[in-house]
């Protein structure tokens, strides 16, 4: 950390500099503060002799959206950004270390917080593979240690780079600061790759010194790509899995899920609860938090603020290795004509190109040197022209054999101590390392001067968040072969499939007879086969529906709030179709509330229309009154094999037209249990529930209402659920209560802890399993309420309670929230695995934090967040 130049911006927005943070090849990061004086934001700036280069820019935008897209868990939420004055994004500031400097302040670290270290980032790691795409944003420089747990500050090769420079023509070349087997070989990089890279990492983090990385160049490079790693001071219990990610072979390597499994079956934020740093750096950590804090803003001389200026300084660059480079060293770079043999056929098109510029940008491998800390070079912001000394923020590190990762250079200020020597002695590749050309896709060793430059071919490195889809709809590529179960670890989805986002209204999706998976928006209803996530067809003329289900005759039923549509499900072509206006007599312009749920062939559901009164004929000498709007609504018993009206009774009408909503209760064999939704409720019906909710029943057969009553001290918005036997379930404040429908009694209570508030119960069998907003799952009996067994999903408190989905087979229970999706033995309650994903991305770039929902289809279930669905096996 350091004062402010000259040239540096003082504003970025809301947010006023502070302080040069941090910096990279890319870009400058500065602590700011906002209006508010505890709002603290680290600000990362482009650097403008490349934020005007458009491939920079696009790559700075593209990792910009995947950090926000990852946001959440180990991954800072973005709170500002901006391009109209300066390329630049914002955190907040979270007090921390990075690991190269945790490293040099006390040494390698304790085999608990390389559990930690290694189980966050292999949470986010797992995140990111769930597309099949590459982070390639680990380094010790862009991983940080705060007290609660790691962080991950680079979502990309741009942020993680050693060096980068713009060429005339506006070509960007990036200097990677790692390599992996694969890419010496000439290989793309693949998730693998991150997880040859998180070995590294780990290794680093539990001896201080990172195996393969000593010695000449061709050694070296050649010990990457065949050698055995020398991980005899590794701890014992961490270095088979440190081992298994050093693999040679990327198919050899564990997932990331697997990783973090085995790393903390229970989570890295329940493993870190406690504290989990050394003592030196919780010090070190809190020390920063105080100084940053004590910043102030430096004031102009000329009086008020400078406004934002490009940030300035050089693109940090290493110096110049006397007798040649490292594989991947900084050696003279070529233009691409130069670097690719001339038959090979290898670049064209993708010199480098990481998914949007062809031609203009270059991955380059870098030397290995010591990373740069400003530990002992922190200055406080001062008036211009004024200098004094100040203490370092941090004491400074013994010299320990670094990361080989070259981080950015910086000038020393007076009193800084001298740079530590090159990891590893740089020296030219022997004539026996000729240059390799494998293909568009390779990665290419060119010598030229005595060093070796390493270029990427851009669809080689597959990046996370470039402006091409990281991912695409499974419409033309078989179900991938899912690998073998591991504990812990959610096991592969069978495909994955990305529902173009065609129209801006909600998706609604259902499962047809385990076989298709329908989805609906208002552009028109999709179907997509269960077995392999291909595409079967497309029907514009079926959109807006809001449920499906399956119909007689093998047909897949959707309504809509205006008609009812009977559907092939081999084309999709629509066999029926019943527009409300002319099936329901007596009700004109009908519109249908959400279906509330059948039996059989029986479908229940709300309807309503509006009815015109008309003002009485005024008296003499009075004014004509004038008429109103009167909405009538029915609830509704509707045969879809017959296509025909069973009956309908009428019902207090809702708020709007299309409502009551009922939510189906319980299905018993002569009557049928719902409640209204709470929102749907009319000021009358609140006023006269006074704090409670109302249960309706009625008969199966003819629809006579049979009873309508409060059940306890329930609320209109309180969880509920009932059971054939006739028991209603249901939260009262933090407690969930078993009632008898038929006289309203009590059963037995379950109590939960302060704040616990139940969400929607599910019965199976024997069991009722329960959900809390403390992110609780657990079982009890059905008849007497005594607790079998309660989980943690190990989600940070906040929000509702999971949502549970048993799976077809019933003996997987799966808690859906916000976060991620937890699946449990159901019998027992053992963690079996967890899952999340990075979220999707709108045409326009906004992330999408929808919550996860599943559904159960035969012997899969369907993960759903948005327009992405995951199929996971569970039986």
């Amino acid at each position: 950390m350091e004062a402010l130049r000259q040239d540096d911006p003082r504003r970025f927005g809301p947010y006023t500099a502070l302080a040069r943070f941090r910096e990279n090849a890319g870009a400058v990061h500065f602590l700011a503060r906002g209006a508010d004086r505890d709002d603290l934001a680290v600000v990362t700036a482009a650097r403008p002799a490349l934020a005007s280069v458009p491939a920079f820019r696009r790559r700075f935008r593209s990792e910009a959206r995947t950090a926000g897209r990852l946001a959440g868990g180990w991954v800072l939420p973005t709170v500002a950004s901006s391009e109209d004055d300066g390329l630049w994004t914002a955190t907040a500031y979270v007090p921390a270390v990075t690991l190269s400097e945790a490293i040099g302040l006390a040494g390698p670290l304790p085999g608990r917080a390389v559990r930690i270290l290694g189980a966050g980032l292999a949470e986010t790691l797992s995140r990111v593979h769930a597309t099949g795409a590459v982070l390639q944003g680990l380094a010790p420089g862009t991983v940080l240690l705060a007290e609660d747990g790691p962080r991950l500050t680079a979502f990309g090769p741009l942020g993680a780079a050693a060096h980068a420079e713009a060429h005339e023509g506006g070509q960007l070349s990036v200097r990677l600061g790692y390599l992996t087997p694969e890419q010496v070989e000439g290989e793309e990089a693949g998730p693998a790759s991150d997880l040859f890279v998180l070995g590294l990492l780990l290794a680093y983090a539990a001896t201080g010194r990172t195996p393969l990385a000593d010695g000449p160049v061709a050694e070296a490079a050649e010990r990457i790509a065949h050698g055995s790693p020398e991980l005899g001071s590794v701890p014992s219990e961490l270095r088979a899995l440190i081992s298994g990610c050093l693999a040679k072979d990327p198919g050899a390597r564990p997932t990331a899920g697997t990783v973090a499994a085995e790393l903390a079956l229970e989570g890295a934020a329940g493993l870190a609860r406690g504290g989990w740093l050394p003592a030196p750096l919780t010090a070190a950590v809190a020390d920063q938090a105080a100084r940053v804090r004590a910043l102030e803003p430096p004031t102009d001389p000329v009086g008020g603020e400078t406004p934002v200026r490009p940030v300035e300084g050089p693109v940090p660059t290493e110096p110049a290795p006397a007798d040649g480079a490292q594989p991947g060293g900084d050696g003279p770079e070529r233009e691409p004509s130069d670097a690719v043999p001339a038959d090979s056929g290898a670049g064209r098109g993708s010199s480098g190109d990481i998914g949007e510029d062809s031609r203009t940008t270059r991955f380059l491998g870098a030397a290995a040197r010591t990373p740069r800390s400003d530990r002992a070079t922190t200055q406080l912001a001062l008036p211009r022209g004024t200098t004094a000394a100040v203490p370092p923020l941090l004491p400074p590190p013994p010299p320990v054999q670094p990361f080989p990762y070259a981080g950015p250079a910086s000038a020393a200020l007076p009193g800084a101590p001298a740079p530590l020597p090159p990891a590893l002695p740089t020296t030219a590749p022997p004539a026996s390392v000729p240059p390799r050309a494998t293909g568009r896709r390779a990665l290419l060793t060119t010598v030229a001067a005595g060093a070796a430059g390493i270029v990427l071919g851009g669809a080689a490195v597959s990046v996370l968040g470039s402006d091409d889809p990281a991912s695409a709809t499974t419409d033309e590529k078989p179900a991938a072969e899912p690998r073998p179960a591991v504990p812990g670890r959610a096991p592969d989805p069978g495909w994955m499939y990305t529902h173009p986002a065609t129209a801006p209204a909600p998706l609604t999706a259902g499962v047809w007879q385990d076989r298709l998976l329908v989805l609906t928006d208002t552009a028109g209803a999709t179907a997509v086969d269960l077995r392999t996530g291909r595409k079967v067809w497309e029907r514009a003329d079926a959109a807006g529906a809001q449920t499906v289900l399956p119909a007689g005759d093998g047909l897949c039923f959707l309504a809509t709030p205006t008609e009812f549509l009977w559907l092939s499900p081999k084309d999709g072509q629509v066999r029926h179709r019943v527009r409300f206006v002319d099936q329901f007599d007596g009700v004109p312009d009908m519109k249908a509330g959400p279906l509330t749920g059948r039996s059989g062939s029986v479908l229940w559901f709300t309807g309503s229309h509006t009815v015109t009164v008309k003002a009485p004929k005024p008296k003499k000498g009075e004014k004509p009154g004038k008429d109103t709007q009167v909405a009538k609504a029915y609830f509704f018993a509707y045969d879809l094999v017959r296509r025909e009206e069973v009956w309908r009774i009428a019902v207090p009408a809702g708020r709007a037209p299309g409502t009551p909503a009922y939510r189906l209760i319980a299905v018993r064999q002569a009557d049928v249990v719902v409640r209204q939704d709470a929102g749907t409720l009319t000021a009358a019906d609140v006023t006269s529930g006074k704090g409670k909710a109302f249960f309706r029943c009625f008969d199966r057969t003819t629809g006579k209402q049979l009873w309508n009553r409060p059940f306890g001290t329930v609320a209109p918005a309180a969880a509920a659920a009932g059971d054939p036997e006739g028991r209603l379930y249901a939260a009262v404040g933090d407690d969930l209560w078993a009632f008898e429908t038929g006289s309203g009694k009590p059963v037995w209570t379950l109590n939960g802890t302060a704040s616990s508030v139940f969400g929607t119960p599910v019965a199976a069998g024997a069991l009722l399993h329960t959900t809390n907003r403390n992110q609780e799952v657990g079982a009890v009996e059905r008849a007497t309420g005594k607790v079998l067994w309660r989980r943690s999903t190990e989600v940070p408190l906040g929000g509702g309670a999971p949502a549970l989905t048993l799976s077809g087979g019933g003996k997987t229970l799966l808690a859906a929230d916000a976060s991620q999706v937890t699946a449990f033995a159901a019998a027992d309650g053992r963690r079996l695995w967890k899952f999340q994903d990075i979220g999707a991305q709108d045409p326009k770039g906004a992330t999408v934090s929808a919550p996860y929902r599943v559904l159960a289809a035969g012997k899969i279930s369907v993960v759903q967040r948005e327009r992405a669905f995951y199929a996971f096996p569970v039986e």
